[in-house]
C-alpha cells in the first residue's frame, strides 16, 4: 500500500481518473467510486486512511456519506476531506459540524489537496487514533472504548495475536509483513461485516495484536470464520518450498541459522461473565492472557 490507502469517492470519472493516476504515482493505494453507498461499503471492508469525498453524488450526497461514517464506531475515525464546487461559507460550516476534517472547493491544486491529503493523515496517527499500516484504530480510541466497555455488561472481546510474524519477517522484508498485516485488517473487517454486529469495534493494539469488541452472541462465529480466513490466506505468503517445508530458515544479525515456524494465530475470548474488572488495563491483560493457539483442522 506504500503511503496509504486512499478512498476517492467522486461521480466526475476525468476527475477520478486524475486523483487515481496521480497519488497512484505518489506511492498510494487509491481506490475510487461514484456511489456514496459503494464508499460506505468500501470504508466498512477496506479502511482507508483517508477519504475524499464529492458532495454531488448520484445516489446520496457527500454530507450523508459523511454522517454515516461518523455515526457508525467502525468508520467514526477515519479522515475525511471534502471536494465540491460548493463554495458558500454555509456549505463548509455544514461539512464541518458533520466532523469533516478538512474542505477544498473545485477547481482545486493537486498539490494543495496533496498537503491536505497528508496533513489529515499525519494528525491521525500523532493524535494515536489510527495505525498507519492498517488505517485501523489505535491506542486512543482502543482506550476510550475500553472504558466505555467496562460499564456493560453485555460485551465480548476477541484478542488476536499474530504468532511467529518476526521470523516472517526475517526471511522476506518489512514492506511483506506491512502487506501481511493490511491482509490480516481486511479480513478482520471483512468478517465482523458478515458475522458481526454494526456497532463493533475493530482495532490494531500493537504491532502484531488486534482486538476486535463485539457482543457473546456473534462472538465465536467471528472467531470461526476469520480462523478459516487466517489459515487459507496466510500460506500465500510464502514461497511453495517454505510452504512444503512447514517452517521458516534465516540467518540471524549474528549470522546464526535459525528455523521458526510459520505464522500461526491465537485468539482470546473474554465477556463480561468473566468479570468484573477493576479497569481497563486488567481487562486488556485478561483479553491477552486467553490468546491461545488457534488450529483448524
Amino acid at each position: 500500500m506504500g503511503k496509504g490507502r486512499i478512498l476517492v469517492v467522486e461521480d466526475d470519472l476525468d476527475i477520478s481518473k486524475m486523483l487515481r493516476l496521480y497519488f497512484d504515482s505518489q506511492g498510494y493505494e487509491v481506490l475510487t467510486v461514484t456511489r456514496g453507498n459503494d464508499a460506505l461499503e468500501l470504508c466498512r471492508t477496506r479502511q482507508p486512511n483517508v477519504v475524499v469525498l464529492d458532495i454531488m453524488l448520484p445516489d446520496m450526497d457527500g454530507y450523508d456519506v459523511c454522517r454515516e461514517l461518523r455515526g457508525h464506531l467502525r468508520t467514526s475515525h477515519i479522515p475525511i476531506i471534502f471536494l465540491t464546487q460548493k463554495d458558500e461559507r454555509s456549505d463548509k460550516i455544514a461539512g464541518l459540524e458533520l466532523g469533516a476534517d478538512d474542505y477544498i472547493t473545485k477547481p482545486f491544486d493537486i498539490e494543495e489537496l496533496k498537503l491536505r491529503v497528508q496533513g489529515a493523515m499525519r494528525r491521525a496517527e500523532a493524535t494515536s487514533l489510527t495505525d498507519p499500516t492498517t488505517a485501523l484504530p489505535s491506542a486512543k480510541l482502543i482506550e476510550e472504548q475500553l472504558k466505555k466497555l467496562i460499564t456493560r455488561d453485555d460485551w465480548a472481546i476477541l484478542y488476536i495475536v499474530i504468532n511467529h510474524i518476526d521470523a516472517f519477517t526475517e526471511t522476506q522484508d518489512i514492506v511483506a509483513r506491512d502487506d501481511f498485516l493490511r491482509f490480516v485488517a481486511m479480513n478482520l473487517n471483512e468478517t465482523v461485516e458478515a458475522h458481526g454486529t454494526p456497532n463493533d469495534f475493530i482495532s490494531h493494539t500493537s504491532g502484531n495484536d488486534f482486538l476486535i469488541i463485539t457482543v457473546p452472541a456473534v462472538a465465536e462465529a467471528i472467531k470461526t470464520e476469520f480462523s478459516r480466513r487466517f489459515d487459507q490466506g496466510a500460506l500465500t505468503f510464502y514461497d511453495f518450498i517454505t510452504r512444503e517445508r512447514g517452517h521458516v530458515i534465516y540467518t540471524d544479525r549474528d549470522g546464526n541459522r535459525q528455523e521458526a515456524p510459520l505464522m500461526s494465530l491465537s485468539i482470546g475470548l473474554l465477556t463480561a461473565a468473566h468479570g468484573p474488572f477493576p479497569d481497563i488495563r486488567m481487562l486488556a491483560a485478561e483479553a491477552r492472557r486467553r490468546a491461545t493457539h488457534v488450529r483448524n483442522d
